[in-house]
Formats: C-alpha cells, structure tokens, sequence
C-alpha cells in the first residue's frame, strides 16, 4: 500500500519560523487532533516550515491553527500525491530522479 502525501509550505516576511518551536507545536497540534502529519524545517529556502499530510487529508484546521500562532504567515500547498516525501529540500521529492533505478 502507498501512502501518498500533500506537502504545504508556511512562510513569513514578518518574523522568524524557525527556532520557535513551530514544527513541535504543529506535530503536539496534529497528534491531539488525530491528524497524520510529517512537519520539517527547510533546509532549501530561508525561513520556510512545511508539513506533510496524507493525500485525503482536509488542511483546513491545520491550516487555521497555524494562522492563529503568527498573524500574517502565508501557507501554501506546494506539492500533490508525493510518495515517501522529503520536507527539507522539495528538489529531492521528483521521482525523475530515480526513475533510472527504479523496475
């Protein structure tokens, strides 16, 4: 079975998303609210968070409850139907770059 996963990205021109705790307070959110979540710094894009959510998950209430922890973040689907997901670097998540390896 696969498991397939929307990446979303949050991103902030008005302060600082990494070293606040975000990733761990969307996983404590995620995991009370029974929702399957992957969150991860960027280590491709300066002050960017993403998170994964399983293909048939609505984002709505994540979505919201990261909006309510920092006014004027933008939160964006960047990725659709991704298998095994990498959060740090998207680059890494196109399988065109294994097809060569893979029967």
């Amino acid at each position: 079975m696969k498991l397939l996963w929307d990446i979303y990205e949050i991103q902030s021109n008005a302060g600082v998303l990494h070293q606040i705790k975000l990733r761990g307070r969307i996983r404590k959110f995620t995991i009370e609210n029974e929702i399957t979540c992957i969150a991860e710094n960027a280590s491709d894009t300066m002050n960017v968070v993403r998170f994964a959510l399983l293909e048939s998950t609505d984002p709505t209430k994540t979505i919201e409850y990261v909006q309510t922890l920092i006014p004027g973040i933008e939160v964006k689907r960047v990725l659709g139907a991704v298998e095994n997901p990498t959060l740090s670097k998207l680059k890494v998540n196109d399988i065109s770059r294994y097809a060569e390896n893979i029967s």
